[in-house]
């Protein structure tokens, strides 16, 4: 509903910012959205869709990582969390071009640092983050 009402959806905003996440309005967010443990620290780019049932753990970035481009010279065009992820603490997702894809169902772990995309159900971890298993039953 926030995000419906401008008034509230930029209370909403400040309201999060306060609490130390950074999630702009353009964000499309689908239903029952977690942040656990409330988030702190979480940083989400403006050009970022999340699906369904996404659990997001403190500390966690998802944005570009050719920050070092003007926003004009990049070849960033946003990056896509699809249904049933979860990004746990620390976890970075950063694309430098097109668009980045987080599968379904897929686990980015701890401090991981993830620069391309997943397939359904995998599992990542590292720096740079690599698929290390599968997520059975999500």
């Amino acid at each position: 509903m926030s995000r419906n009402v401008p008034i509230l959806g930029t209370l909403a905003y400040f309201s999060l910012k306060f609490l130390g996440i950074e999630i702009p309005k353009s964000v499309v967010i689908g239903k029952d959205f977690e942040l656990a443990h409330g988030g702190f620290g979480v940083v989400i780019h403006p050009d970022t869709v999340i699906g369904d049932r996404v659990k997001i753990y403190p500390g966690v970035t998802i944005g570009r990582s050719d920050i070092h481009l003007p926003i004009k010279k990049s070849k960033f065009s946003g990056i896509v969390i699809e249904d049933d992820v979860i990004i746990t603490s620390g976890a970075k997702v950063l694309c430098k071009e097109g668009t980045l894809l987080v599968r379904k169902g897929s686990i980015i772990g701890a401090n991981a640092v993830m620069l391309s995309s997943s397939n359904e159900g995998e599992i990542w971890a590292g720096i740079p983050a690599k698929k290390i298993g599968f997520r059975e039953n999500y």
